[in-house]
């Protein structure tokens, strides 16, 4: 992402550059001579910065170079671009007829341009990586002898969307100690449990003199959670399908990761959640008057409810709903636990009595549900996905259940798709979800959509 947009905001710094650059050189666009000559240059130089991004990868570890080092690195573009292209002109016969005084304006304002770019994406990189949701969470594994010669070293090479929790030392027991400024987190015995309820994205393994089996065994666990987990290959089991060879900070590792989403693809479904919620907060704006009046009828409280939700890779986020229920509608929960329907960690009854009479209607036409297009606005959740779990839910979760928090919660999925309320094993629904992101693009997306329509105006399976 970061070598897209900065290639993209390159280009942009080069027609701005060139455009300010003529308008100076001749008051106008018009009188500059053969504009054709003066298109062409500007192509160009277009195609330069295209073929120095992709090829010479000017622009690798770009979050890490300090200001002093982007000037120099700007400056070195902007000179070779001059080089090169001023070859080009001459040998083209072009010299004659397009304005020296436009390319030496061209080469001050374009460095200038492309460096304060390079900075403000920068600094607009830096705040979007330090957030909770995009930032990429990892769980060293480590022995006691090497943890801390592997922090010291992943802290010094890891790229900044890579936030280390902390660390499992799997040889002796230190939890509630630090490393390095890092917690430990667990020993050996207790690491299954505290990663299931703690957010968490990537798992690196650094265990030389550890048992190959012990090994295979976290690899295994791991990869039921949906967690990527990355090997360093001072220990040289190369496990099962879904492995690569790669890096991670310095590091050369195999890394095993279950779930192969390009990233170019959940681009564009972002941009897809981004329209939709947009789309969709407006109509949830147009109706919230008219819904505020008939919920506050019903019953006393907040026409909004609000719940903590467990969202990818068990991230807390609050989820918003229409409140279709009491106001004491947890409290009661308790109470009603007997009656629970689902077998598993789901809480679901039929004709529940803290549902209020408006509320049932929210509820078989599924608008309760229409503020979480303000969630998936803000990246909670995605128009498609798995169905968040509450927090008492996760807190009965095993591995196998863990995995499919590997995605982005949504709006629909297979599992609203295939009668909701009428799937009555958690189990099921584990599989509906773990089949959904086994098989993920985004023609599934578009067409669970289209059956969400569907089994929305029919008002199946929804109670």
């Amino acid at each position: 992402m970061e070598v897209y947009g900065l290639w993209v905001a390159d280009l942009l710094a080069i027609v701005l550059s060139f455009l300010l650059a003529t308008y100076i050189r001749f008051g106008n666009f018009r009188d500059m001579g053969d504009q054709s000559v003066h298109f062409a240059v500007c192509l160009c130089f277009l195609m330069f910065s295209t073929v120095y991004t992709f090829f010479v990868d000017w622009n690798r570890d770009f979050m890490k170079r300090g200001y002093l080092r982007e000037f120099i690195e700007v400056m070195k573009y902007t000179a070779v671009m001059m080089v090169v292209t001023g070859i080009l002109i001459y040998f083209l016969q072009w010299a004659q007829v397009f304005s020296r005084f436009v390319m030496g304006l061209f080469m001050v304002i374009n460095f200038f341009v492309t460096y304060f770019l390079h900075v403000f994406i920068k600094k607009a990189f830096a705040v979007y990586y330090s957030s909770e949701l995009t930032q990429i969470k990892v769980m060293v594994i480590a022995e006691s002898e090497n943890a801390e010669r592997v922090l010291e070293r992943l802290s010094d090479s890891l790229d900044i969307h890579y936030g280390i929790e902390g660390l499992c030392i799997a040889d002796e027991d230190r939890t509630g100690e630090e490393i390095c400024g890092f917690p430990v987190l667990s020993g050996a015995g207790e690491l299954y449990e505290k990663a299931l309820q703690m957010p968490l994205d990537e798992v690196f393994i650094s265990l030389p003199d550890f048992p190959q089996k012990k090994i295979r065994e976290y690899i295994r666990c791991f990869a039921d959670m949906g967690v990527v987990c990355h090997l360093n290959l001072e220990s040289d089991y190369a496990g099962e399908a879904g492995t690569r060879f790669t890096e991670f900070g310095d590091y050369s590792v195999i890394s095993y990761n279950r779930y192969q989403g390009g990233y170019k693809r959940l681009i564009i479904k972002r941009l897809f959640d981004v329209l939709g919620g947009l789309v969709g907060s407006f109509i949830t704006l147009m109706v919230t008057p008219v819904f505020a009046i008939l919920i506050k009828r019903d019953s006393e409280g907040p026409v909004f409810f609000r719940q903590t939700r467990i969202g990818r890779n068990g991230r807390r986020f609050t989820m918003y709903k229409f409140r279709s229920m009491r106001q004491d509608a947890e409290e009661l929960k308790e109470k009603l636990k007997k009656d629970n329907e689902i077998r598993g960690p789901m809480f679901k009854i039929s004709d529940d009595p803290r549902v209020t009479p408006f509320g049932k209607w929210l509820r078989k036409t599924s608008m309760d549900e229409l503020p979480q297009f303000f969630n998936i606005l803000k990246g909670d959740m995605s128009l498609v996905g798995t169905r968040p779990p509450t927090e008492d839910e996760f807190e009965k979760y095993i591995p196998y259940y863990r995995r499919r928090m590997s995605m982005t919660p949504g709006l629909t999925g297979l599992w609203q798709i295939s009668g909701r309320s009428e799937i009555m094993d958690f189990d099921e629904v584990v599989k509906l979800d773990l089949e959904y992101i086994d098989n993920w693009s985004l023609a599934l997306d578009l067409k669970i959509l289209i059956k969400t329509v569907v089994v929305v105006l029919k008002g199946r399976g929804a109670k």
